[in-house]
């Protein structure tokens, strides 16, 4: 079953607003995507050229490569959180210019 839309999808894509909307997601998407990337292959790349560095102890018997480790998830936990909000407001311009506004 399948219903026409209202909408005129072909003439929002057209519009400014809205290609303006889908540049600055993706340039936040690639540029995230590539941080995290980059982010995610800095530990072993770390550890096997500068082992005696990320071998270096800070709190206790914990050294620098399992802090870099640890840090990865509150990373990514921040990147998720960012995302969501980013989201939310690339839902509301996509309301505002499918509405006409």
């Amino acid at each position: 079953m399948t219903e026409k839309s209202p909408v005129n999808w072909a003439q929002i894509e057209a519009k400014p607003a809205f290609q303006a909307l889908l540049g600055r997601k993706a340039r936040f998407i690639i540029s995230s995507t590539l941080f995290f990337v980059a982010y995610y292959f800095a530990l072993p790349v770390l550890v096997g050229y500068f082992p005696d560095l990320m071998k270096k102890e800070v709190l206790g018997r914990l050294n620098l490569a399992y802090l870099f480790a640890l840090s990865q998830f509150f990373m990514a936990w921040a990147l998720a959180w960012i995302y969501t909000r980013k989201a939310a407001q690339w839902d509301k311009e996509a309301a505002e210019v499918v509405q006409g506004h």
